[in-house]
């Protein structure tokens, strides 16, 4: 199934990699040198050389990974960050996050180049960028620092994910 490229995409292929650019910014991968790309009438195709088991798992992991970049330099990916406690809260400083999670000290987080951070509001971060794999690792990292626990539910999280609640101890007769 090949990959079409929307209006004001490039995609080019250069020994084995893949380099698409669009209004979003510039992404390239590296392709298996088992699998073939070629780029022709406004689409990107992927062909495997065999139908073994591996040839397969290549080419549908390629296929993902071209589709994710074209959508990622035409519309790029977000995630939301949800801060629940209190006095919780992040503030920007820079392009660079500053958190307060209950420790004794603040933390500060730099992100890498290709990602922006975003605060809406003290209890919200929006993680943002053209490599949906950045954008999935830099929140993954921020989440890290303090994740969401059962027994009251103050941490960080997901926009939308549901964190399962435990009753913790009752008092004893």
């Amino acid at each position: 199934m090949p990959v079409e490229l929307p209006k004001g995409v490039e995609a080019r292929v250069d020994g084995g990699t893949l380099h698409v650019k669009g209004p979003k910014g510039e992404l390239s991968l590296g392709v298996n040198p088992e699998m073939s790309v070629a780029v022709e009438d406004g689409e990107v195709r992927v062909s495997r050389p065999s139908d073994q088991k591996r040839h397969k798992a290549l080419h549908g992991l390629t296929r993902s990974l071209i589709f994710n970049m074209v959508e990622g330099v035409t519309e790029g990916f977000r995630k939301e960050l949800e801060i629940i406690g209190v006095g919780y809260r992040a503030d920007m400083k820079g392009k660079g996050l500053v958190l307060n999670l209950g420790f004794s000290h603040t933390i500060d987080y730099e992100p890498v180049d290709g990602v922006t951070l975003e605060c809406p509001d003290q209890t919200t971060v929006v993680v943002s960028g053209a490599d949906k794999q950045k954008v999935g690792q830099t929140a993954a990292e921020i989440r890290g620092f303090r994740p969401p626990e059962p027994y009251k539910g103050k941490g960080i999280r997901y926009k939308g994910e549901h964190v399962r609640r435990k009753a913790g101890k009752t008092a004893g007769a």
